[in-house]
């Protein structure tokens, strides 16, 4: 079958080519009831535009920027990365895509970053959000100003941010707590939790879903304070090996942030045996995975989250829908069986 055209939507609305293609770019001097006739027009035919095409024949650009973390975390390295490589695909669609770096867990870094760009912002922005009321204030003055904001990881949801791109970090908790359990069973004990910081909203919802699963299912199981370590490994591998010292009771972990190796590290030290959840798939899990010292890992993949921000705000600027599935990020499990 072929493709519905802007010229049979003219022909079935019983209107020009030229009227046709002002309703679909919202252009002035059209009556109401024209634009109902060739809506409805579109509607009979199943008419679907080709946003790509017609954006090439106006001369139409995007101009979309991440504002992400630049910490040491091997997941941030490969989100940038990520970036770079889209910034190449997508100048194909004439969509520019930008870069901008800022130190982790660091609202001010965030804002300065924002203001930084003046009036050169272009059309929207993805950024990894941590939970601050100037944040919130910087979101709601891009959405004022008309740019479109979408929160990419680590969401904001009590802002004015018009889209999460990201896992469900609730079920993300709940399915680490599952798998640790598992692991764990049948001894009892304390388990250790290690985060980046409390400021940062997946984090928080990760625990939020370990904590669920751990309270409801494991009547035999502590689960202790966490570990905030800033997403840095020789601040994780101090904190934990100080709390594996004073407490042989632990034998268990969930490691929801950053700071990956710092907790592998202090784990192949300890005299006790503990299973390892985490959640960074780098070269030294991977490593982890293979000698035994983790017992899994979750992943989102960066790669698909990058892909979906710019999707996201390129559908927000042309007002067209989403896509729902294709959006969707899954939670996916590695553990010694499933590497490649």
């Amino acid at each position: 079958m072929s493709r519905v055209t802007a010229q049979d939507v003219a022909r079935e609305a019983g209107v020009s080519l030229a009227t046709v293609d002002r309703v679909l770019n919202k252009r002035k001097g059209v009556r109401e009831a024209t634009i109902h006739r060739v809506t409805a027009a579109m509607d009979r035919l199943n008419f679907v535009r080709d946003q790509t095409a017609a954006n090439l024949a106006r001369g139409r650009s995007y101009r979309f920027t991440f504002i992400v973390s630049a910490g040491e975390t091997a997941f941030f390295n490969d989100v940038r990365s990520e970036i770079d490589i889209a910034r190449a695909q997508s100048a194909k669609e004439r969509i520019d895509i930008r870069s901008i770096a800022v130190p982790p867990l660091d609202p001010a870094a965030i804002v300065d970053a924002i203001d930084g760009m003046g009036d050169n912002i272009g059309d929207g922005i993805a950024l990894v959000a941590v939970e601050s009321q100037i944040v919130r204030d910087a979101i709601a003055a891009l959405r004022e100003r008309g740019v479109h904001v979408v929160s990419f990881i680590s969401d904001i949801p009590n802002s004015e941010r018009e889209r999460f791109v990201g896992i469900d970090n609730v079920a993300a908790g709940r399915v680490a707590a599952s798998l640790l359990k598992r692991f764990v069973s049948p001894r009892s004990g304390d388990i250790a939790v290690v985060a980046g910081s409390g400021t940062l909203r997946d984090h928080v919802e990760r625990r939020m879903g370990f904590e669920q699963v751990m309270r409801a299912e494991c009547p035999d199981l502590n689960v202790l304070p966490w570990i905030e370590g800033e997403e840095l490994a020789g601040i994780v591998e101090e904190k934990l090996s100080a709390l594996l010292d004073e407490n042989p009771n632990v034998v268990g972990l969930y490691s929801l942030g950053g700071g990956t190796r710092g907790v592998i590290d202090a784990i192949e030290a300890a005299e006790q045996e503990i299973s390892v959840v985490t959640t960074e798939l780098s070269q030294h899990t991977r490593a982890a995975l293979i000698s035994g010292t983790v017992d899994a890992v979750l992943v989102q993949d960066p790669s698909h989250e990058v892909r979906s921000a710019i999707r996201v705000l390129k559908h927000l600027t042309d007002e067209t829908p989403i896509n729902e599935k294709q959006e969707r990020i899954r939670i996916e499990i590695f553990v010694r069986d499933n590497l490649h």
